[in-house]
């Protein structure tokens, strides 16, 4: 599926199929995330800079699909491997969005993030900003390997909705 996936990338604008960024893990130190480029190249650069939103116009026509699959984070299991992340966790986040995390809030970097979390299983993008991190801070202090699982069996459910909340992708300005 990842062949397919870059292989149509690369036919639909001729642009890199890897987007690298770099995000905040675990103790907030930073590393270079890896997803397949489901925008044109240069996007932060453009419109709503790192916010995306439904019918983002930075969005390619692969892209689209990608995302609505979210076969665009595949290239992350590389991140796993590299010990950066893991399967089950908060969602990486961006440097200028931990800055203005309360002292609550940055407890979701006291683990690693992961690929899939409690607020992925819970509304994803869907939910407000500050509901999905008080979701990865509950999960933080409630993890188990029962509740791993639990996550990893709902994942596969929460691909099925939406991915988009505004147009600060959820984030809220202060």
């Amino acid at each position: 599926m990842l062949g397919i996936a870059a292989l149509a990338i690369k036919l639909d604008d001729g642009g890199p199929v890897l987007y690298r960024q770099r995000r905040v893990g675990k103790d907030g130190l930073e590393f270079e995330l890896l997803k397949l480029r489901t925008m044109v190249v240069g996007a932060e650069g453009r419109g709503a800079g790192f916010s995306v939103d439904r019918g983002d116009p930075r969005i390619t026509r692969v892209g689209r699909l990608l995302r609505r699959l979210s076969v665009d984070e595949l290239p992350q299991l590389w991140n796993v491997v590299r010990g950066e992340m893991s399967l089950i966790g908060p969602r990486p986040t961006l440097r200028y969005q931990v800055e203005r995390y309360t002292d609550r809030q940055r407890r979701r970097l006291e683990v690693k993030p992961g690929l899939t979390g409690w607020a992925q299983v819970h509304g994803r993008a869907l939910l407000p900003w500050e509901e999905r991190i008080e979701l990865d801070v509950w999960y933080v202090e409630h993890r188990s390997p029962w509740l791993d699982l639990r996550i990893l069996a709902q994942t596969p459910l929460a691909l099925f909705y939406g991915t988009y909340r505004g147009s600060t992708g959820g984030w809220q300005a202060r």
